[in-house]
C-alpha cells in the first residue's frame, strides 16, 4: 500500500498539508505548557502530578503524532491532479464509499470528511482516522493493507457512490 502513488486536488492538499502544520504547532504548544506549569510548582506533589499529566499527554500525543505522519507520508506521495480531472473511482476528500472488509466480506459504508466533520454516528470518518488516511487517493478495485492492533486489516474500495469532483462540486 505505501509504495503506490495516490491521486489528489491541489486545494485537498493544500488544506491537508496545514492540518498537519497546526497539529505540530498544537502540539508544540502542548508541550512548552506542560515545561512552563512544571516550573511553575515548587512541592513534590505538585511535581508528580504535572509529571502524571505530561504521561497521560504524551501518550496521547503518540497516537496523534502517528496519525500526523502518516498522513504526511501519504501526501509525500501523493500526484496533483486539476479537480476536473480526477478520473471519477479515486477516493478525495468528501466521497462517499463502500468498503469491504477482505477477512469478514462484510461492506462498511464511509464518507471521508476534514477532521471537523468527522461524526461517526453518521459514517464520516476523519482523513485524521487511520482508515481515513488509508483510503485517500486509492480507487475503486484496490486493496488497501495496514496493521492495526488487532493484526493486518485489508480493506477493499468497492463502490465510490458519491465523489465531489464527479458531481463538479469543487469546493465543499
Amino acid at each position: 500500500m505505501r509504495d503506490k502513488r495516490i491521486y489528489i486536488t491541489q486545494s485537498d492538499f493544500d488544506r491537508l498539508a496545514e492540518i498537519i502544520k497546526n497539529m505540530k504547532y498544537k502540539q508544540d504548544i502542548d508541550r512548552r505548557s506542560l515545561d512552563e506549569l512544571e516550573h511553575s510548582f515548587s512541592s513534590r506533589d505538585e511535581l508528580g502530578l504535572i509529571q502524571e499529566v505530561r504521561k497521560i499527554k504524551r501518550s496521547r500525543n503518540d497516537a496523534e503524532w502517528a496519525r500526523i505522519e502518516e498522513l504526511e507520508a501519504e501526501l509525500n506521495r501523493a500526484v496533483i491532479v486539476d479537480s476536473d480531472k480526477i478520473p471519477p473511482d479515486i477516493v478525495t476528500m468528501n466521497s462517499k464509499v463502500y468498503l469491504r472488509d477482505m477477512d469478514t466480506g462484510e461492506d462498511e459504508f464511509y464518507q471521508l470528511v476534514y477532521p471537523e466533520d468527522a461524526d461517526v454516528e453518521q459514517s464520516k470518518i476523519s482523513i485524521l482516522a487511520p482508515i481515513g488516511t488509508a483510503i485517500l487517493g486509492y480507487k475503486v478495485g484496490d486493496i488497501i493493507e495496514w496493521n492495526v492492533p488487532a493484526g493486518l486489516r485489508k480493506l477493499k474500495i468497492k463502490k465510490i457512490v458519491y465523489q465531489p469532483e464527479a458531481a463538479k462540486e469543487y469546493h465543499l
